[in-house]
């Protein structure tokens, strides 16, 4: 990447806490905060299958979820199972949805990096069958939405 003219001396100019990266890693400032997001973009709703699915404790989840909450990521939706008391289950609003990318960037970074193999998962277009990827595109670029993305586990995945 370059910058342009009035940018190139580094050392003139500072955009300190104005970074817009550095205020996402501040929202998604620990793992089980970044891993419910996961779950949300998986399609968990309740809070005991966050727990059981992020593998940390209820007041981590519990933490993580009013942060989301607090920064417009999460809202809370009521359900009610027969039998029991009104509970808040949780989904992703407009800018939670928008951390598709974010996290499909991620995932991909860690299959190419970190994966000893194939990865657990692939991301398909849900018709097609064609793998979806997140990449740097001039716009107009075609954007796909959570609905259209089918995961699937890959067959020749073994746990290590």
């Amino acid at each position: 990447m370059n910058f342009e003219e009035r940018l190139s001396d580094r050392e003139a100019w500072s955009i300190g806490d104005g970074c817009s990266a550095g205020r996402v890693l501040d929202l998604l400032s620990t793992k089980t905060v970044f891993l419910v997001v996961r779950e949300c973009l998986y399609g968990t709703t309740r809070f005991d299958d966050f727990v059981a699915r992020v593998g940390t404790s209820a007041p981590a989840v519990s933490r993580a979820l009013k942060q989301l909450k607090a920064a417009g990521v999460v809202e809370p939706v009521p359900y009610r199972e027969p039998g029991n008391r009104a509970r808040d289950g949780y989904r992703l609003t407009r800018a939670g949805e928008d951390l598709l990318p974010v996290f499909l960037s991620l995932m991909q970074w860690g299959d190419k990096y970190l994966q000893d193999g194939r990865p657990p998962l692939s991301f398909v277009e849900a018709g097609t069958g064609r793998p979806v990827r997140a990449r740097v595109t001039a716009e107009p670029a075609p954007e796909a939405i959570s609905d259209a993305i089918e995961i699937r586990l890959n067959p020749a995945w073994r746990r290590g």
